[in-house]
């Protein structure tokens, strides 16, 4: 078991999917913990109903607007005072294929930039500017194997090149900030049971193709995600600092 109990922490993308399995984690371990959500409140209130009223803070900002990062920090930092985790998780995946309208394209592109690389980036920067002045702390982004390896789907281009930036400044940070006590983690998953991932799914023929293409013909549990982060979260593991983590049963081992 993980003590927690000591650790503030931020969590991005908190309502739904990953980002509600690893709120339910990091609660159950004691920490104080910040879900942000865009629209879902009704689900961010279920993934945090069994954490105590004063260890959660429930944030609403939409990444869509370019600067909604700034008063998520803000008010973060005003309810906890110091934050020693973040966990950048929030993510959309729009579909269009580069064969669509350009209209279409540049939707999917520009939403998938600017919610799953920009938000995130500069909340980052926000994240490690606040630890140098507290003496350290951790980031840990939530990522995708299409991330380095593409999509298979072929109308998933934008969120499988908006996942690549946030590995790269995750990488930069890790190798230029650790004598600061900042570390930075990357998990990489495969294919997840999540709503998101189920409606990928149909473009692609459906469940039953995309697991008979994967390595153990199974989906990877959010649950998986949720302990990695937990573990993580307790700032015990610094030599992973600047590890990409990959969760995918065998299905891309590199």
């Amino acid at each position: 078991m993980q003590d927690l109990t000591d650790r503030t922490i931020l969590v991005t993308g908190a309502s739904k999917g990953i980002g509600r399995t690893i709120v339910e984690s990091l609660g159950a371990h004691g920490a104080r913990v910040i879900a942000q959500y865009s629209s879902d409140y009704d689900g961010v209130v279920a993934a945090t109903k069994n954490i105590d009223s004063d260890r959660k803070l429930l944030l609403r900002a939409d990444f869509s607007d370019p600067k909604a990062y700034e008063g998520l920090w803000n008010q973060t930092l005003t309810w906890a005072g110091k934050i020693d985790v973040l966990v950048s998780n929030a993510a959309v995946m729009p579909e269009a294929a580069l064969t669509d309208s350009d209209e279409d394209w540049a939707t999917a592109w520009n939403q998938a930039l600017n919610i799953n690389a920009s938000a995130p980036a500069f909340l980052i920067r926000k994240a490690v500017l606040h630890f140098l002045e507290t003496g350290g702390g951790s980031i840990i982004g939530i990522s995708s194997w299409a991330a380095v390896r593409g999509s298979g789907n072929a109308r998933l281009g934008a969120y499988a090149a908006s996942k690549a930036p946030i590995s790269a400044l995750l990488k930069t940070i890790a190798r230029n900030y650790h004598d600061k006590n900042i570390s930075a983690y990357l998990i990489s998953p495969g294919v997840v049971r999540t709503a998101m991932s189920e409606a990928s799914a149909r473009s692609l023929g459906g469940e039953e193709a995309v697991t008979a293409s994967l390595a153990m013909a199974e989906w990877v549990p959010p649950t998986d995600i949720a302990e990695t982060v937990t573990l993580l979260a307790t700032g015990k593991l610094t030599s992973l600092n600047g590890s990409t983590i990959d969760i995918n049963g065998a299905s891309y081992i590199r």
